[in-house]
């Protein structure tokens, strides 16, 4: 779409994919491409024809955090409000990416670093190159880690793990995160993995897979007895779906199903 500046969108086969398109910047991020990243999201989820999302990085890098270079966060900057930062540009957009309707899907083509590494694990799949490194590199900066990326990689990794990750500065591979369980799969093609992983997806019924993410998520912040409830609300939604009924029909004919996300 030529609206966007620092990013490539474009829709084929049910499946939206986002390109950040700051190569000679490894992917950096300022404030504008931020907006046009959430701007994507919004759109695809918009698009009934779109069922999925891809959401990757041009050249060398997936995403490697802030710009920088942006004015909002020099230090020469006489009111710069690193959390004001966080509360309009960085915690959008890993909320949009969180409760978009449609499933996204990470493809890390290269290296991670900083809000980098909380972009990517904001998404729901997450397919990478071998051996890229994700780099949690806040303590360098004087900072704290952000966007999310305490929240989830304490839950992953453990209380210790995570700690020594953040304080170190040290950078875990892509095959250390697969086997944390952060990482969906590994490929020398990530891309092509996403997109077999999309075909999936985009032939299963909308309603579906939104309710089966926003239950996931739930999950992960309720206790038991509330994900008990989550469950059964979503199930007798689903239940009285037309998809649902499409769903029982195909498996008793021994057919593919036509979902419509109805």
């Amino acid at each position: 779409m030529s609206q966007f500046k620092f990013i490539k969108y474009t829709e084929e086969n049910r499946t939206a994919t986002i390109t950040m398109n700051r190569p000679e910047l490894y992917n950096a991020l300022n404030a504008e491409a931020k907006v046009e990243i959430v701007q994507a999201i919004r759109e695809a989820n918009k698009n009934n024809q779109v069922h999925s999302i891809i959401l990757t990085g041009e050249g060398k890098a997936f995403c490697t955090g802030q710009d920088l270079n942006d004015r909002s966060v020099q230090v020469d900057n006489a009111t710069i409000d690193l959390g004001h930062t966080l509360q309009t540009e960085w915690n959008p957009l890993v909320t949009a990416i969180r409760d978009s309707k449609k499933i996204v899907l990470a493809v890390v083509n290269g290296v991670c670093a900083g809000a980098g590494i909380s972009v990517a694990i904001a998404c729901d799949l997450i397919v990478s190159k071998p051996a890229v490194k994700f780099v949690g590199a806040f303590s360098k900066l004087g900072l704290a880690p952000d966007a999310g990326s305490t929240y989830i990689f304490s839950r992953a990794l453990g209380y210790q793990k995570t700690m020594e990750f953040f304080l170190m500065g040290e950078a875990l591979t892509s095959e250390e995160l697969h086997t944390a369980g952060l990482i969906n799969a590994i490929s020398e093609d990530p891309m092509a993995k996403a997109q077999e992983y999309a075909m999936t997806i985009n032939g299963l019924s909308p309603l579906s897979t939104e309710m089966i993410k926003k239950n996931i998520k739930a999950a992960l912040d309720s206790n038991y007895n509330e994900s008990l409830e989550r469950e059964t609300y979503a199930q007798r939604f689903l239940g009285n779906s037309a998809d649902y009924k499409e769903g029982l029909t195909a498996f008793l004919q021994k057919r593919k199903p036509n979902f419509t996300g109805n």
